[in-house]
């Protein structure tokens, strides 16, 4: 424990996530096209703005995440949906393409799964978890990050216990320089 951190959680599941329609859509497509705000799109992007700048402030940043139907839960899409926002944590340049707003921070990226996707025992299914929050995270400056499966969590208790040490053992060693 680091009693030194200030420590900022974010719960999808819990905390508020603006949905992505009406005013909140119209700014993010005014936003786009170079038109101001208007007073209502402005108040109702404002708690997208927040969401991204709680991101934007964190030296280090850890994701815990289930894997659901071999990608991530929907509120966790939702989260990355109302944070990936032009001119709040990427840019486009007609130059030089998409280029990312946000500094690179350590980060950790907490998998775990119903399935063995670290040994090749996942008979043929894909992990499209880890790509995707790799590429999401990229995409806004992202770069400094580490994943730990954790898998399989559903099954025999020998192969679970192994999964979960192996995880606690790269968790401990990842932890001495986070």
């Amino acid at each position: 424990m680091r009693p030194e951190w200030d420590i900022d959680v974010m719960n999808p599941w819990r905390d508020h996530l603006p949905e992505f329609e009406g005013y909140v859509l119209e700014a993010k497509y005014a936003r786009m096209n170079g038109r101001a705000f208007t007073d209502s799109q402005r108040d109702a992007f404002a708690a997208a703005e927040r969401i991204a700048v709680r991101l934007a402030l964190a030296d280090r940043v850890l994701i815990s995440t289930p894997m659901w139907n071999f990608s991530i839960p929907y509120k966790l899409k939702q989260w990355f949906d109302v944070i990936v926002q032009p001119d709040l944590t990427f840019r486009f340049d007609p130059s030089a393409g998409y280029q990312p707003l946000l500094k690179d921070r350590p980060t950790i990226v907490i998998v775990a799964s119903g399935g063995d996707f670290v040994t090749g025992m996942s008979r043929g299914r894909t992990d499209m978890a880890t790509p995707y929050l790799r590429e999401a995270l990229r995409f806004i400056g992202i770069s400094d990050v580490r994943f730990v499966p954790i898998g399989p969590t559903t099954g025999p208790g020998e192969p679970i216990k192994a999964a979960r040490d192996i995880a606690h053992g790269r968790l401990a060693e990842l932890a001495k320089r986070f």
